[in-house]
């Protein structure tokens, strides 16, 4: 472990930006492993979210907010609250857009959020690889007139382009400190946490269109199988909102249900690197994102920030 010395960087790297802009495929092709779950429907980053990047220069914790636009029920307060919350914690702070989208009225929102903060801001430009490269600079341009950006650097996190320079120059910026974590560690959320969103996005992704992100997971028991050592037992809880919701995630004769667990399966145990037996169950919980008890129970908590 360094200890700060020599020369030895480390800092915490916040990052933001409106839904569906590539923030967790970034975070997962820096990390190198998937730790955020991804998915084309908005905001399915919950909590901080973690990636630790540890080289022999430096080690870079990054924290992926939920995707910030403004709250429309309690749980829509509390990721904003989150999110802003971030913001004074951090070295560098990362704003990423969609290189294929306009400037608009979130990022705007997202923008007026930051001023007056003394944390130097990257315009990440992600998604280049739908751009013709002639106008990348016009892109840029368009942004820079609207905040005073450190760094502008454009990047296809799905493909890798240009994402080594982009950490570079957040090296560049990291204050001298120790090695926070160990060099193998890649995020500090316990596994539960990983485990219940791999579960969610296996759940957000096969209901796609008729279910909106109104889905928790529930960690009911993480143990060692009694009669197989090898084999790691998960038991959970796909929370939803209605009657017919439970429906559509049970699928016909327990065929979407089977499906959300067999997929969750395989990455749990690349996660966890051993044989896991998956047991899901789906109950309603009405209206749970309203019910700040209810958000406190399904790990949604804002006593940590």
């Amino acid at each position: 472990m360094h200890q700060g010395n020599n020369g030895y960087k480390s800092g915490f790297i916040s990052i933001i930006g409106r839904p569906n802009v590539g923030k967790s495929t970034f975070l997962n092709r820096v990390v190198g492993q998937k730790i955020a779950i991804m998915s084309d429907k908005p905001q399915t980053t919950r909590n901080k979210v973690q990636g630790v990047v540890t080289n022999d220069n430096s080690q870079m914790v990054f924290i992926d907010t939920p995707g910030i636009n403004e709250p429309k029920h309690k749980l829509g307060d509390f990721m904003l609250k989150v999110a802003k919350n971030t913001f004074r914690e951090v070295d560098v702070l990362l704003f990423v857009v969609s290189a294929a989208d306009r400037i608009g009225k979130q990022d705007r929102y997202v923008l007026d959020m930051l001023k007056g903060i003394d944390v130097p801001v990257f315009l990440v430009l992600n998604k280049i690889d739908q751009v013709h490269p002639d106008n990348l600079p016009k892109i840029v341009e368009s942004y820079r007139n609207e905040f005073d950006f450190a760094e502008a650097i454009p990047i296809s996190a799905l493909q890798g382009n240009n994402v080594e320079n982009l950490l570079a120059k957040i090296e560049e910026r990291l204050p001298e400190g120790p090695q926070y974590y160990p060099s193998d560690q890649v995020t500090d959320h316990p596994e539960r946490f990983i485990i219940s969103e791999l579960i969610r996005e296996k759940a957000l992704h096969l209901t796609r269109e008729e279910i909106p992100h109104s889905i928790a997971v529930v960690i009911d028991k993480i143990a060692k199988d009694e009669e197989n050592e090898n084999m790691i037992r998960v038991q959970a809880t796909i929370m939803v909102e209605r009657d017919s919701q439970k429906g559509i995630v049970i699928g016909k004769k327990g065929a979407l249900l089977k499906e959300i667990g067999t997929r969750a399966r395989k990455d749990i145990e690349n996660l966890l690197g051993t044989k896991v037996y998956l047991e899901l169950w789906v109950k309603v919980q009405k209206d749970w994102r309203n019910k700040a008890m209810h958000l406190r129970d399904f790990g949604f908590r804002d006593d940590e920030y």
